[in-house]
């Protein structure tokens, strides 16, 4: 049975990690807009501070105050975990703080969880599944995040197509570049909402006083997705020789469509190679088992008598 002392210490971890969990998302969003507003800061960086909420609150201040008391690996913006959290969708000011929580969580946890578990009497199995919950309590979070960052990114790729289809016809009907985007953004809402959201953002800067050129910049930043980063490349480019933008929209859908077509063949392909191994440890044996088997028991019947 498991210790008093044990389950309150647990049910003391879980409810401190709701809390705060609930206390940060209920709080994460607000923001100083005056603050930013000053008239000495650049007019890029007064528009990224315009974007967010208007009023400081406690929430906010309680997450400033924690994260400048959290380990020196979720401060920096130079490490790859900020950058992580926004590929894989997590871009309010909470995230990181959020997701450090829920490591130091993890990983203390996840052992207690293993050692109440763990069979009473059995040296060996327990500290074999001690060692276990620690590794999964300190590589879980992270090999999550990196896991969502994959499928986000992937989800992203499959509605760029659809999205320059969707941008080519508005821009053909004489609807300027903002306005398509954010049809499109309206449009594809419920089919692909990560594109969608990344699309109005980059509306919303462009609105707020950003220069064109940076919000498209930071759309396959945000991303990950290299697609739209050639995509992003080309539009600029179009944009300052003046050339038709409605063109290399349709030019790169083209291009898209036939790189996901050569990557479904590609893996049409590898499919016959990478069935070899399980057929190999699965199928063949007991193949062998079922024609060769009647055979050999036969033989060994004869043999015997």
């Amino acid at each position: 049975m498991l210790s008093p002392t044990l389950v309150f210490l647990v049910l003391t971890l879980v409810v401190a990690l709701v809390t705060i969990v609930y206390v940060a998302l209920a709080e994460a969003d607000r923001s100083s807009a005056i603050d930013r507003a000053s008239t000495t800061r650049e007019s890029t960086t007064l528009a990224e501070g315009l974007l967010r909420e208007e009023r400081p609150s406690m929430g906010a201040r309680f997450i400033e105050w924690m994260a400048a008391r959290l380990p020196g690996a979720t401060k920096s913006n130079d490490t790859p975990v900020p950058e992580k959290l926004v590929l894989a969708g997590f871009d309010s000011r909470a995230a990181q703080t959020l997701f450090t929580v829920a490591r130091v969580g993890c990983g203390v946890i996840a052992p207690l969880a293993g050692w109440a578990l763990a069979p009473a009497g059995a040296g060996t199995a327990s500290i074999v599944i001690v060692g276990m919950s620690v590794v999964i309590g300190f590589v879980g979070p992270t090999g999550m995040l990196d896991r969502l960052v994959d499928r986000r990114r992937e989800r992203i790729r499959r509605g760029v197509p659809d999205a320059l289809d969707l941008l080519v016809v508005c821009v053909e009907a004489g609807v300027s570049l903002d306005a398509s985007m954010m049809r499109v953004s309206r449009d594809m809402a419920t089919i692909h909402p990560e594109l969608a959201f990344e699309l109005g953002q980059v509306v919303r800067k462009v609105a707020a006083g950003m220069p064109r050129e940076r919000a498209l910049q930071q759309l396959p930043v945000r991303t990950g997705v290299e697609e739209l980063r050639t995509l992003v490349a080309s539009m600029i480019q179009s944009e300052r020789l003046g050339s038709s933008i409605a063109r290399v929209l349709r030019i790169n859908a083209e291009t898209l469509r036939l790189r996901r077509k050569q990557s479904i063949e590609k893996k049409a392909a590898e499919a016959s190679l990478k069935m070899v191994v399980p057929l190999a440890l699965f199928l063949l044996p007991a193949l062998l088992i079922v024609i060769i088997g009647p055979a050999i028991l036969e033989l060994f019947s004869q043999l015997g008598g």
